[in-house]
């Protein structure tokens, strides 16, 4: 599919004039305002560069472009303008950081070149977003994946605290919300050196004793040196070394990226939601005793998962030997081998690679029949 190039200015001979010149080598289209341009950017899109004039009534350059850098901040923005004075340069950077600033009279061979290197740029852009959102997410879900095979009591809350965390980026409009996705994957990463006790003793909601908590402390940093060996997941593996801090006074948050202090109060909120969910506790009920802890959670964040009631798609409950499991059902209690090893916790999708596992487990050791399962 041929990029998209956008071209706003308020004289719509210039439009057409730029339009006769470019259309050979890209696809124009035109906008004689900065609302239509909006408009346009909202419709039509994805455009990959915005080319606009500076002075135009209403709504400027400027301000067209830094809209633009908040609502498309994958659109490469160009600048054109008849006023030549550092002062409009200067402020069309900083606040559209814009891509390249033009003064007009231009000619088509430089507004040309321009724009083919912003489009150059956009494509790098997406390409690298692209390797970002599918390659290196989809690579971690498959280690989650095979992890919880391995520790499925540590594992599993992070398949189900994913859907959570990923409506609430969505609804904070955040950035980059396949970060937030993969850290919720592999928040507990870390409770791999867990003693399984300790875990159980959590999810069932037993306290835990000094010694015991001061382990399960330690598991966001242990997590957190874990995921800093992987290329560009830095802010990731800093939202689960401070996925335990309170909202309100935790001290090493005032050194954290805005980015970063957002995604640690979406996992803490969302693991602790979990947690106590896993104790059959209602929604209501738990964001009741949730906002019991004033200062604890972020308010936004709560607000927005008192919103976001999981949907109830699963709706029969049955009794089922193995022969009889697909994956999509979910487990409504725990799966145990016949040696007492816990195979699946409550509340965790079946998926194939579980599946294979438990085939494993069958033919060696046996599994606790019959197996109680949520279906469709």
């Amino acid at each position: 599919m041929t990029d998209k190039i956008l071209l706003v200015d308020d004289e719509p001979n210039i439009l057409q004039s730029m339009q006769r010149q470019l259309r050979r080598r890209f696809e124009i289209i035109t906008a004689e305002s900065g609302a239509e341009a909006l408009a346009k950017l909202k419709e039509q899109g994805p455009f990959a560069v915005i080319v606009s004039d500076m002075r135009m009534p209403g709504m400027d350059g400027v301000q067209l472009l830094s809209r633009v850098k908040i609502s498309f901040p994958d659109t490469v923005r160009i600048m054109l303008t008849g006023n030549a004075d550092q002062e409009t340069a200067t402020e069309a950077v900083n606040v559209g950081q814009i891509f390249r600033f033009l003064n007009k009279p231009c000619s088509t061979a430089v507004l040309a070149t321009a724009i083919a290197l912003a489009v150059r740029q956009y494509n790098l852009i997406t390409a690298e977003k692209e390797l970002l959102n599918k390659t290196v997410k989809g690579s971690i879900t498959v280690m989650a994946e095979l992890l919880s095979l391995a520790n499925a009591t540590a594992f599993s809350s992070g398949y189900r605290i994913k859907p959570m965390v990923k409506h609430i980026a969505q609804e904070l409009q955040v950035a980059n919300p396949w970060q937030y996705e993969v850290a919720a994957l592999m928040s507990q990463i870390g409770c791999i050196t867990l003693p399984s006790d300790i875990l159980h003793k959590l999810h069932a909601g037993i306290t835990l004793s000094e010694d015991e908590q001061k382990m399960y402390e330690n598991h966001p940093k242990v997590g957190s040196k874990l995921i800093r060996k992987i290329p560009r997941l830095e802010k990731v593996a800093a939202m689960i070394e401070h996925q335990l801090c309170s909202f309100d006074g935790c001290s090493e948050r005032a050194s954290l990226e805005e980015e970063v202090s957002l995604g640690a109060d979406t996992l803490k909120a969302a693991i602790e939601y979990d947690l106590l969910r896993q104790q059959d506790q209602g929604h209501l009920e738990t964001l009741k005793d949730m906002r019991k802890q004033p200062g604890r959670y972020n308010p936004d964040i709560l607000n927005i998962l008192e919103r976001h009631k999981p949907a109830e798609v699963h709706t029969t409950i049955k009794n089922l030997s193995f022969k009889d499991i697909i994956p999509g059902m979910i487990a409504v209690e725990d799966v145990f081998a016949k040696n007492g090893t816990m195979l699946i916790p409550k509340n965790q999708e079946i998926t194939w690679p579980v599946i294979q596992s438990l085939t494993n487990f069958e033919k060696h050791i046996g599994i606790v029949e019959p197996i109680r399962v949520l279906t469709v």
